[in-house]
Parts: structure tokens; C-alpha cells; sequence
């Protein structure tokens, strides 16, 4: 995956609430009560992963890629959240790959390379 299919990538996952352009993004999903599609948070996490090794030392994130991935890390564990509190049975995985797009996101803001970009899946 390049760079900018990377971003295009995140950009779509992350603001699909707000687009309603994708029904089967992963905000989208989470916030239907569903699970990611197989294969959809490993390439989240694989976008995440290319897009901290082409900002590298980079002082500035493009303002709507800087928004999805906010979101991401912040609304995907609302939506978790709410889904659990509804019922709904998550995959057991789901969990922790949350917290590695949570990880992923801090270490793109903060120009670390924090936390593991692998998945569970």
C-alpha cells in the first residue's frame, strides 16, 4: 500500500459517518452493531503503519487526515462501547485491535512509533 492510497483509505474509514458514502466502512459498521469485515482492521492497522513511515519526521498531518484518524481512535471505542452495552457480541479480538488503531493514531501524532501495528486476525 503507497502513501496516498493509505490516507485515502483511512480518510474513507474515519469520516463515513459523516460522508455516508461508504455503509460498509469501519465506523460505519461499529456503529451498526456489526464487526468489521475479515481483513478490514489488518488493513487499517497496515495503512496506519504506512502512513507513520511516509510522515516520518513531519511536523504537519494533513487537517482531513488528522480528523479520520481522530476519529478512528476516538469514535471506535464509543461505538464499541455502546454495541457492548446493546448486547452485542464483539469478536474477542476486537478489543485489542482497538487499542492497537488507538496505539497506531497516538504514535502518528506524537512522531513515535508507539505500539504494535500487527493484528490479531
Amino acid at each position: 500500500m503507497n502513501p496516498k492510497t493509505a490516507c485515502n483509505f483511512l480518510i474513507d474509514q474515519g469520516m463515513a459517518l459523516i460522508t455516508q458514502r461508504n455503509p460498509d466502512a469501519f465506523l460505519c459498521l461499529l456503529a451498526k452493531g456489526e464487526s468489521p469485515y475479515p481483513g478490514q482492521m489488518t488493513s487499517i492497522l497496515l495503512a496506519l503503519k504506512t502512513v507513520r513511515d511516509a510522515l516520518g519526521d513531519a511536523k504537519q498531518i494533513d487537517r482531513p487526515l488528522a480528523d479520520a484518524l481522530h476519529r478512528l481512535a476516538m469514535e471506535s471505542h464509543k461505538h464499541y462501547e455502546a454495541g457492548r452495552r446493546n448486547g452485542v457480541q464483539w469478536s474477542p479480538l476486537l478489543a485489542e485491535d482497538l487499542q492497537r488503531l488507538e496505539d497506531a493514531v497516538c504514535g502518528i501524532f506524537s512522531g513515535e512509533g508507539q505500539g504494535s501495528f500487527e493484528s490479531n486476525k
